[in-house]
């Protein structure tokens, strides 16, 4: 107790100094966001000094580097993490308590970084946390975005998008390097100089470096978040501005911000797909230039690259990164085309994320060699070279068709994921089941041309942020139950299997799970008026809106269910509520419609006396990282129902049944391989198989016929399509639903009445609490192996090669 009060003491004697000498106020007229400021500013004061001693390190041991290149790292609230990891939460809880103040709320007041849209983006946040934890030195390199994604609103039940201001009052997180600054070019020609190949691009922007500290678990490396900004070279035309073109003398200016205002600008229009494909290059380009010039500056001879840097792209975005690095080394290190390709291969590694065809991005031909001249050249030189290889290895016309780097069915496209796989020395898929589909489907042919090259690391979470810090009350009851060491190595959780049939610790969990899900409805009240009964079944469908992730098969049960209840009061009906939360693409139509369904399901049965409270369905507006923060803890079911084959891993079923909720889910990305370590008695499966579902898509499958045998699927479907939820506009589903009857890519059809009934068991369980907590008890300490820990330990193991 003593050096806990001489760490308060210090603690608040520092925020007080830093209130008033660089947030400028005393202590009695300090407001919460100042109190907020000085908070954060006093922790990182030790968080730089961890940075610092970490950086010297890496030098002094000339170690190789982890650099990890994202179009999106969803890195949430950072001072709660600051605090968790570096052992200082409650000195400084306790200090700021002493002013009156709570932690907690000065916590809220730190917007979330708008820089990821969903798992993708989350996942890269989790990696660089893990990094750190291992003490693996790392960067990681992306777009400083100003509005990122967007903020979302729901008006009327309608998705509407808004800035993401979350840089408007500053980023205390956050240090510019003005001497890490590149410039970048677009368009322009490419001419020859002797031996000597010299592109001059049209146009040139800045990028200058911010970094952010990222923290590992107790404080024991600080590794850097990187992001770039842009800049014209130029901002303001001064004579174009004294000449009255006001708006004309910014325009370069304009242009430059452009590439990093948004995350994923609408692509469904040329312009749209040309700044997409300009803000990869610009990030790609940056962060491979810096890469590059650290690595002379330090180590001198360019060809030992391979050694000292491992870049590892993170899905398809970064994948020009290999162009990039070709041409450095071709055209500003003079090496000879063979070994600048080899020096590539060895240094950069690819990670697949989706089989999704509209994902494994593909660029028209004419716009990629008018923005990059010089980098279609080298693709042409790399895909030459990659199709002599097949032709070599006795590969069919069909089969090097499929490899080329050039799409030449139709619009002739350059083919960014075979770029990324043929320019690595591995790919990695995210799940066993989403790797074996790579070899199978969209990689089948290069997987024949390289046999060896496709490997599997499935993803993980940190259990720093989705157990320690989102979920207390269960770090605090494991430890009371099993001792403290799974909080450094998770893998320990699984000493609650012998505890799984205890009464009690049974009846503690329900109790902190209780208390989690009084705070959720709390919070939902006082959001958005509406009254949730915590004593009901938080039924949790969290992620991004899409009609593969089938928010669309629960909907339809939804409507079944009411029905049901309805028709039949007299069942002993256990009560529901049906939580959503995700965004929509500003294109995708049948999303944005997903949601505005979700809403009016709501409305409809959210004012009906007859259900009373047994059915309760809340859309919840702008889900992001700290709203998930609050959900997961209080779930009590995830809902994991993609069609199988399509998802993936995922990552969000990783963190429910962390926090003790159970799954219902198919047998489709990590669902399987968390089946395989919770049992399949603790985990509701159902639905078709991946190859069942190919099967059907080949042929035969009738959604119609399937449809009218299933009573409650009919009149389900029929009510959403002739208007009973869009009084205003029956006609507004119609379409929606013809999607299922007509063709059900996506089977919801095909798998709505195994759907059903795996709620049903879901049902009885609930109904037998013993059972339903000695399952959760179960997930919890069977899904350890789930941590990013373990997949980075992987990644270094495997595809890094550090020792």
């Amino acid at each position: 107790m003593p050096d806990l009060n001489s760490a308060i003491q210090k603690t608040d004697a520092l925020i007080v100094d830093v209130l008033r000498h660089r947030v400028g106020k005393d202590e009695r007229a300090a407001k919460l966001h100042d109190w907020y400021k000085a908070a954060i500013l006093a922790i990182r004061d030790e968080v730089i000094d961890r940075w610092i001693d970490s950086t010297r390190r890496t030098y002094q041991q000339g170690g190789k580097r982890v650099y990890y290149l994202s179009m999106e790292f969803l890195i949430g609230r950072l001072l709660r993490d600051a605090l968790s990891n570096m052992g200082v939460t409650e000195q400084t809880q306790q200090a700021l308590a002493a002013h009156g103040l709570d932690l907690a709320t000065l916590e809220e007041l730190e917007p979330d970084a708008a820089l990821g849209n969903g798992g993708l983006g989350r996942l890269a946040a989790c990696f660089m946390e893990s990094l750190a934890t291992l003490d693996i030195p790392a960067y990681g390199y992306g777009i400083r975005y100003i509005n990122g994604m967007f903020r979302q609103r729901i008006d009327d039940g309608w998705q509407v998008e808004l800035p993401e201001t979350w840089l408007a009052h500053g980023n205390p997180w956050e240090f510019e390097r003005l001497e890490s600054s590149y410039r970048i070019g677009f368009g322009g020609e490419v001419v020859a100089d002797g031996d000597a190949v010299i592109w001059h691009p049209a146009e040139e922007v800045e990028a200058t470096a911010v970094d952010t500290p990222v923290v590992g678990w107790r404080g024991k490396r600080v590794n850097t978040l990187r992001l770039w900004d842009a800049n014209a070279l130029d901002p303001l035309k001064l004579d174009a501005f004294n000449a009255g073109d006001h708006a004309g003398a910014l325009a370069d200016q304009v242009r430059a911000d452009s590439l990093v205002r948004v995350l994923y600008p609408a692509d469904a229009h040329q312009a749209g797909q040309e700044l997409r494909l300009r803000q990869e290059y610009f990030f790609s380009a940056a962060s491979v230039q810096d890469i590059v010039r650290r690595h002379v500056q330090y180590e001198g001879d360019i060809r030992t690259l391979p050694d000292k840097a491992a870049i590892q792209l993170n899905d398809t975005h970064p994948a020009v990164a290999v162009a990039e690095l070709m041409r450095l080394l071709v055209d500003s290190h003079g090496l000879e085309f063979n070994e600048a390709w080899a020096i590539t291969q060895a240094t950069v590694s690819y990670t697949n994320h989706t089989l999704l065809p509209e994902a494994l991005e593909s660029w028209p031909l004419p716009l990629f060699e008018r923005l990059l001249p010089r980098h279609m050249q080298i693709v042409y030189a790399i895909n030459s070279r990659v199709l002599r290889e097949a032709r070599k290895a006795g590969l069919d016309d069909a089969a090097i068709a499929a490899i080329s780097l050039i799409d030449e069915n139709g619009e002739r496209r350059v083919r960014m994921a075979n770029l990324a796989f043929t320019g690595g020395h591995s790919v990695n898929g995210v799940a066993a089941l989403h790797t074996e589909l790579m070899k199978q489907t969209v990689f089948a042919d290069l997987h024949k041309l390289y046999p060896t090259r496709i490997n599997n690391k499935t993803n993980g979470v940190t259990p720093r942020r989705w157990l320690q810090q989102c979920n207390p009350g269960l770090t605090g009851l494991i430890t009371e139950a099993i001792g403290p060491a799974f909080l450094d190595d998770t893998t320990r959780l699984a000493d609650l299997n012998a505890m799984a049939g205890d009464a009690a610790l049974g009846e503690k969990l329900a109790a902190v799970k209780h208390a989690n899900k009084v705070a959720l409805a709390d919070h939902i009240r006082h959001t958005m008026g509406l009254r949730l009964d915590p004593d009901a079944l938080f039924d949790v469908q969290i992620k991004r809106i899409h009609e593969y992730k089938r928010q669309l098969l629960n909907l339809v049960e939804t409507v079944a269910l009411y029905d049901q209840i309805r028709s039949h009061p007299e069942r002993d009906w256990v009560p529901r509520v049906k939580i959503f939360g995700g965004k929509a693409a500003p294109s995708y139509h049948n999303a944005k419609l997903i949601i505005k369904l979700t809403n009016d399901i709501a409305r409809r049965i959210n004012a009906d006396p007859s259900v009373g409270g047994l059915l309760k369905v809340v859309f919840v507006p702008n889900y992001n990282v700290s709203l998930a923060e609050r959900i997961i803890p209080a779930a009590d079911l995830s809902e994991q129902i993609s069609t199988a084959g399509m998802e993936a891993s995922g990552t969000g079923n990783m963190k429910f049944a962390l926090n003790g909720a159970l799954t219902i889910g198919t047998l489709d990305g990590a669902n399987i391989e968390i089946k395989d370590r919770v049992g399949d008695d603790n985990i509701f499966i159902f639905g078709l198989t991946a190859e069942e579902v190919a099967q059907k898509r080949s042929g035969g499958y009738d959604p119609r016929a399937v449809i009218e045998g299933s009573r409650e699927l009919g009149q389900a479907i029929s009510a959403i399509a002739t208007g009973v939820f869009s009084p205003d506009d029956p006609n507004r589903y119609r379409d929606l639903m013809a999607g299922i009857t007509d063709h059900d890519w996506f089977m919801v059809a095909a798998d709505f009445d195994a759907y059903a009934q795996g709620q049903r068991a879901v049902d009885a369980c609930w109904n037998d609490q013993a059972r339903w907590r000695a399952m959760a008890l179960r997930n919890i300490a069977n899904v350890g192996w789930f941590s990013s820990d373990r997949t980075i330990a992987e990644y270094a193991k495997d595809i890094w090669n550090l020792t």
